[in-house]
């Protein structure tokens, strides 16, 4: 088994969190007494870093011997299919049989407070909190905040956090964290792929963890409704070149009646804005998701004309200059409207 003793400090740029803030995580962590609850939150709709992350930390505290751990993320208590294979998936339960209050909590890849919906609230019960996540639009909602806009994912700071508390990576752990790792970086194409990524990588397949296995099941499989739920709707996709001061705008929407005439469920649209990105002709692209009835997930990318993060944060939301999302209520035009109302003023340079 590898250890990650000598991980390099997610913050080591000087965007991270100071030496003092990771000082306090460990005093936190540590600090857990032996009848402690601990509670371990995601954000809603979780992805492969927000529950590669939770889960991977969460086996890292009962290596140290915590026993009392719970993990949860807001909303139906439903892991999408690529993730239903990681490690440490008993930690789970239901938003509403999580503890109402607990000694700790421990949110990951939460960009606000209002990316944990119903589980906010345990921020105020809770006897302190404790916030690991890479968005640069984090306002640091917790007691301690461990927010580094440098890292490529949240599994680099819980990665890094795992080390200092002595953490043992063995298999279990490292899967989870791998999953994190490569669905934040889009299997190492993204920007935020550094050398360090890289590095963290090597380090988390010497555990004997097998790539090739995790990419088909993550990356590379899917139902075929899903695949004919995406050509009817990326047919209906459409490319503005006018917007965002002539950079362009592509952009699709899919409603509830599509999932339902296909038989799929919400999280495999996820990888739609794959599709959509790759559009030559538009700097921006951006994908719509209905949720319920006049409400919408959106994520959107940029190429690196406009900060899209910016334009989720007018809007409500966060994230990143390339990558970001919020969520619009109304119809889909009026929430397009919207994203279009943003984009000049997010424009770089």
């Amino acid at each position: 088994m590898t250890s990650t003793a000598n991980a390099p400090l997610a913050g080591a740029a000087g965007l991270g969190p100071a030496e003092a803030d990771w000082a306090a995580a460990e005093a936190l962590v540590r600090a857990i007494p032996p009848t402690g609850r601990t509670l371990l939150i995601c954000h809603v709709n979780p992805d492969g870093d927000a529950l590669g992350s939770m889960l991977g930390f969460g086996l890292g505290l009962r290596q140290l011997g915590v026993r009392d751990v719970q993990a949860t993320f807001p909303g139906p208590p439903e892991v999408p299919e690529p993730f239903r294979g990681l490690p440490g998936l008993d930690l789970l339960v239901p938003a509403d049989a999580a503890e109402p209050a607990p000694d700790l909590v421990i949110c990951f890849d939460a960009a606000s407070v209002s990316r944990l919906g119903e589980l906010a609230g345990r921020l105020s019960t809770a006897g302190a909190a404790l916030v690991l996540d890479h968005h640069a639009s984090n306002p640091g909602f917790g007691t301690v905040n461990l927010v580094d806009p440098s890292a490529a994912a949240t599994s680099v700071v819980a990665e890094q956090l795992l080390a200092r508390l002595g953490v043992v990576v063995g298999p279990a752990i490292a899967e989870c964290l791998y999953v994190a790792l490569t669905t934040d970086t889009g299997s190492f194409r993204f920007e935020a792929t550094t050398p360090a990524v890289h590095q963290m990588a090597a380090r988390l397949l010497a555990t004997g963890i097998s790539p090739g296995d995790i990419s088909r099941r993550v990356f590379d499989t899917r139902p075929f409704g899903a695949v004919r739920l995406f050509g009817e709707v990326l047919g209906r996709a459409r490319l503005e070149p006018s917007a965002a001061g002539g950079r362009g705008l592509v952009w699709t929407f899919a409603t509830l009646d599509d999932l339902a005439r296909h038989d799929q469920r919400p999280y495999v649209l996820e990888a739609l804005i794959d599709s959509v990105r790759c559009t030559a002709e538009a700097d921006v692209s951006c994908v719509v998701k209905q949720t319920r009835p006049a409400e919408w997930a959106v994520s959107m990318r940029s190429k690196g004309a406009v900060d899209v993060s910016r334009v989720a944060v007018a809007l409500g939301g966060g994230g990143h200059t390339f990558a970001a999302g919020f969520t619009g209520r109304g119809s889909v035009e009026q929430v397009v409207e919207s994203i279009r109302g943003q984009l000049d003023a997010a424009l770089i340079g």
